[in-house]
C-alpha cells in the first residue's frame, strides 16, 4: 500500500467495526481517522475545522481524503471554505462515497449547517460513488454533485448506504478508485 497518509472521514454516529473505512485503517497504518468533536450532533464548522487541524498535522505528502456520507458534505465544505494555496499542496484527491442529501427526508436532524451543499469545482481530483437505492442520497443528487465538483461519478448499483451493511468487506474496488487519485 501507499506511504501517502488518507484522512479517514466518516459520517453521522461514525464508522463501526465492518464498515470499509475502519477496515482499510486496519489494513494499512497511513490510514488515519479523523475524530470529530461529537459524532451523534455533527456541527458542520466544528467538523470543518477538525478536517483542517487533521490537515494541517499530516507529513509532507499530501493526504487523501476517504470520506463517507456526512464526512463527503465535510469535506466539500471544508474545500470551499478553508482550502488555499497551503491545502493546494496538502490534498491529492477525495473519495466521495454515499453523498447524503442535507434536503432529504432521512437526513440527520442533529446535523447542523450543513443546509448549502457547495455546488462549485473543487479544487482537487474527486471520484463520487453512490448507490441507486441509498436512503440519505439518491443517484440524481449524487450525480448532481458530481458534475458541480467536477468529480468522476460512479454508480455501483443497489448497495444501501454503502456502509458495513451493505456487505463491501474490505472493498477492493473502493481502495483502487482512491489509489487511482494519486495519478
Amino acid at each position: 500500500m501507499s506511504a501517502k497518509q488518507t484522512l479517514v472521514l466518516p459520517g453521522y454516529a461514525n464508522s463501526g467495526p465492518g464498515h470499509w473505512q475502519t477496515r482499510w485503517e486496519a489494513l494499512d497504518p497511513t490510514f488515519v481517522r479523523v475524530a470529530m468533536p461529537d459524532w451523534e450532533r455533527p456541527v458542520c464548522d466544528d467538523w470543518c475545522d477538525a478536517l483542517d487541524r487533521a490537515i494541517s498535522a499530516s507529513g509532507p505528502q499530501p493526504v487523501r481524503i476517504a470520506a463517507h456520507s456526512l464526512g463527503c458534505l465535510t469535506a466539500v465544505v471544508w474545500a470551499a471554505r478553508h482550502y488555499s494555496d497551503r491545502a493546494a499542496s496538502k490534498v491529492a484527491g477525495a473519495l466521495l462515497v454515499a453523498v447524503p442529501d442535507p434536503h432529504g427526508a432521512e437526513f440527520p436532524a442533529d446535523a447542523n449547517g450543513y443546509e448549502h451543499v457547495p455546488m462549485e469545482p473543487l479544487p482537487f481530483p474527486t471520484i463520487v460513488v453512490a448507490s441507486s437505492d441509498d436512503p440519505y442520497g439518491g443517484v440524481a443528487f449524487a450525480e448532481r454533485c458530481a458534475k458541480a465538483w467536477g468529480s468522476r461519478f460512479i454508480d455501483i448499483g443497489p448497495r444501501g448506504h454503502i456502509n458495513a451493511e451493505s456487505g463491501l468487506g474490505d472493498w477492493p474496488e473502493g481502495l483502487a478508485w482512491l489509489a487511482s487519485l494519486e495519478s
